[in-house]
């Protein structure tokens, strides 16, 4: 197996001169080649099977009239949009890019597209709770604005996506005959990590106002379920900001060493911060699959709904062994004769 210069994933890939010369990587490079892969294949497995469950119950027991179910089916859809990057982007960390380039625009696209839609749904089932909790007589809660606002996140999300896609290409180098699908320019790469930075700061402030408000309004009310929805509300606002705050700091801290600046320049510095972006990385990627625990399965509608389907699925495993056994009875006894 050969192991391509993959250590930084989605052009976060910092390739100064000093870097090259004095500071050698393999074996941050094979610890991300094994590493990466594994991670990525058990969150590619989880995602899919807890949001296609999502789907599943939606389809079946739920209905798709009510604004919450909305946001979850939407939520859904982009986590597996998510999810079908992280393959190509596994195989990526082994042998480098083999997709060719249309395939690279495409994954970029398709990956983009899904980080940033799932975050803009997170944050918009907050601000819809928000609306419910602490302003529960208010006409906005119920308000069309809602039902038009998926719409509006998809569009906002596919452009976003399309402008990093549209400067994607695959590059060769020939000093280590390894293949990138990376930004065109130095440029281009900076202003998606920054944009990012404040992508994600201002969703987190817009999602931390809105806990901390539902937090005091529930912490008021009178009622035998409060602790406990309010472990539910600080769970999600933690496990967002656990997953994604680090990651955003690291890459932030990462694009300094793009400019040469000190420290960051210095090799063990560098190193430090590629381990960092790794451990950071895999955190953040892994709320595809998390995001149906915290947003759907801790409902108890739900809960219902999956034990409903899995009671049914034995059930029907039970009667077609019992109809095996009955045939193979059948088909005995008429041997005998």
């Amino acid at each position: 197996m050969t192991v391509k210069n993959t250590t930084n994933y989605f052009n976060y890939d910092y390739d100064n001169e000093y870097e090259d010369q004095l500071c050698h990587k393999e074996t941050v490079q094979k610890v991300g080649s094994i590493l990466i892969p594994l991670f990525f294949t058990l969150v590619v497995v989880l995602s899919c099977i807890g949001n296609i469950l999502v789907l599943v119950i939606l389809a079946l027991y739920e209905s798709v009239k009510s604004l919450t179910n909305i946001f979850i089916l939407n939520l859904a859809l982009s986590d597996l949009l998510f999810t079908f990057g992280l393959p190509f982007w596994a195989s990526y960390h082994i042998w480098g890019w083999t997709f060719g380039e249309t395939c690279c625009k495409t994954v970029k696209f398709l990956f983009y597209l899904g980080f940033y839609s799932s975050v803009f749904f997170l944050t918009l089932m907050t601000i819809q709770r928000y609306m419910a909790v602490v302003h529960p007589l208010s006409d906005w809660e119920k308000c069309r604005g809602f039902s038009i606002a998926p719409f509006i996140m998809w569009i906002l999300s596919a452009l976003t996506a399309l402008l990093g896609s549209l400067r994607s290409k695959v590059i060769r180098e020939q000093s280590n005959n390894g293949t990138y699908c990376e930004y065109d320019s130095t440029e281009v790469k900076h202003a998606i990590v920054y944009f990012q930075n404040a992508f994600f700061f201002i969703a987190f402030v817009i999602m931390g106002f809105c806990y901390t408000r539902m937090l005091q309004t529930i912490t008021k009310a009178r009622t035998n379920k409060r602790h406990k929805t309010a472990r539910l509300i600080f769970c999600i606002a933690l496990v967002f900001f656990i997953g994604w705050a680090p990651f955003n700091i690291v890459i932030f801290l990462r694009s300094l060493t793009d400019h040469g600046l000190y420290p960051f320049r210095e090799c063990n510095i560098s190193i430090n911060l590629d381990y960092a972006f790794y451990v950071c990385r895999l955190l953040a990627f892994s709320h595809c699959c998390l995001n149906p625990v915290f947003y759907v399965f801790v409902g108890v509608k739900f809960r219902n709904h999956l034990k409903m389907i899995l009671q049914s699925i034995f059930r029907q495993k039970k009667n077609f062994n019992c109809n095996q056994s009955r045939l193979a009875k059948i088909h005995s006894q008429g041997s005998l004769y």
